[in-house]
């Protein structure tokens, strides 16, 4: 039997409601990046838009569509990764707005708009010092008047102002926010003020909320998955388990259906796992199989729980991730197609 990875829309519903809550008034955008973190991005955007969210968040133009074709005309997209001419195109297109920042691909979006004569919705970036894209601050002027330019020529509406920060610290995070609110006054002394401004992803956005904006970029917190090294979050809970069923038992061991071939990292021997009499212990993974304590009562076809809500004394995915060094959203984001995905309510 394949492995299972058993996904509950109504703890995302949960997760959702509860992230809204915490962040008010800031406005959700939900982060879809890598197919929802491994748990399937079509189903996700279309729960999330039934339940009321209405900002989602692609990394790329191509899951931002795929996000658009889902939602129709509800809500509003937007793609943050610098994108190849026909991308854009696909993203004005498509009615996906545009994360932007560089001056070069500020006159890309404009000279492809131009041509489709139809404008382009463009979030400018400023950097704030982590120096994951964005314009630098000594060129913000610049680019704000050429974002400008472009929006009274009818290529552009330039509808926000956005940045990343470190999250390492406090007083770096600080510093960061110093910058960006000095980018935003700047755009608002030119022109509208743009209705989207947000610096924050899931952790500043859930810890600090001095520094969300109208917009809070959160994405592995909605789907159950915590900072590593990270304390529990009130209200959250993870909203996939990966099950892998017993295939034979012998001498005080079960095996089980599931192996590094599936994406079960190998150096995660010695981790705890969930049995039906509670708490058992990884003790091999190999290719095709894994291999456990057994309990008194173990039989073939039992149930074993890898990673989960706890509910069977497994532990949840950023708990096996502070094992190896990583973090939640690799554990569930390696996952190969051999696990089969189930929707329960």
């Amino acid at each position: 039997m394949r492995p299972l990875l058993e996904i509950s829309r109504s703890a995302f519903r949960a997760n959702l409601a509860a992230v809204e809550a915490r962040i008010a008034p800031s406005t959700l955008m939900l982060v879809t990046k890598d197919d929802a973190y491994g748990h399937g991005l079509a189903w996700s955007a279309e729960t999330a838009a039934d339940a009321g969210v209405r900002w989602f968040g692609s990394y790329d133009v191509h899951s931002a569509v795929r996000i658009r074709d889902v939602l129709d005309s509800r809500g509003r997209v937007f793609a943050w990764a610098t994108s190849e001419d026909a991308e854009i195109a696909e993203a004005i297109l498509h009615d996906v707005d545009l994360g932007v920042g560089t001056l070069e691909y500020l006159r890309r979006v404009v000279a492809v708009a131009r041509r489709l004569g139809r404008p382009a919705r463009v979030h400018l970036k400023v950097d704030t010092g982590l120096h994951r894209n964005g314009v630098r601050p000594e060129d913000w002027p610049a680019a704000v008047r050429e974002a400008r330019d472009a929006e009274k020529a009818g290529t552009i509406l330039l509808v926000g102002v956005w940045s990343h920060i470190a999250e390492a610290s406090d007083a770096e995070d600080d510093e960061s926010q110093a910058v960006f609110l000095r980018a935003v006054d700047e755009v608002r002394a030119t022109g509208p003020a743009p209705d989207a401004v947000h610096l924050t992803a899931s952790a500043a956005a859930w810890w600090r909320p001095e520094l969300r904006g109208s917009l809070s970029r959160v994405g592995a917190f909605c789907y159950g998955i915590r900072s590593a090294d990270g304390p529990d979050l009130v209200g959250i809970r993870p909203i996939a388990t990966l099950i892998a069923s017993v295939e034979e038992v012998s001498d005080g061991r079960a095996r089980i259906g599931i192996g590094s071939l599936d994406g079960l990292a190998s150096t995660l021997v010695g981790a705890p796992a969930g049995s039906p009499a509670g708490t058992t212990t990884v003790r091999e993974i190999a290719l095709a199989h894994a291999v456990v304590d057994a309990w008194p009562s173990a039989s073939v076809g039992d149930r074993v729980r890898l990673f989960g809500p706890g509910e069977a004394g497994e532990p949840s995915a950023t708990d096996l991730a502070e094992r190896i060094g990583t973090v939640g959203e690799e554990i569930l984001t390696r996952l190969s197609p051999r696990v089969q995905r189930l929707l329960i309510d």
